[in-house]
């Protein structure tokens, strides 16, 4: 069985994974806060999808950030399958082009 999420997802998450492994310290941290609310964004949805409360996500660094983004786009698609391509690709999109 392979992976629940959607390949122009997963496309744009590895670029976006790339793009941050390419960022200097400095750099990842400034961008953390936007990273981390979607990090969060995507968490409080699956929640809901799941009758489940919403909970914080630890900030675990930059070094941990983007596993982060990773399960949480692939808990969304195992969660909703039919969750909107477009609104996630564009979301990932920001985050790439904010960085």
């Amino acid at each position: 069985m392979g992976s629940p999420v959607p390949q122009e997802v997963s496309d744009e998450l590895r670029r976006v994974v790339e793009r941050w492994r390419q960022l200097p310290l400095d750099h990842a941290l400034s961008r953390m806060p936007l990273t981390s609310a979607l990090v969060q964004q995507l968490a409080d949805r699956v929640a809901g999808l799941r009758d489940r409360p919403a909970r914080p996500v630890p900030d675990l660094g930059p070094a941990v950030v983007m596993d982060q983004l990773t399960v949480m786009v692939y808990d969304l698609y195992a969660t909703q399958p039919d969750a909107d391509v477009a609104d996630v690709v564009s979301q990932l999109s920001g985050i790439r082009h904010a960085l």
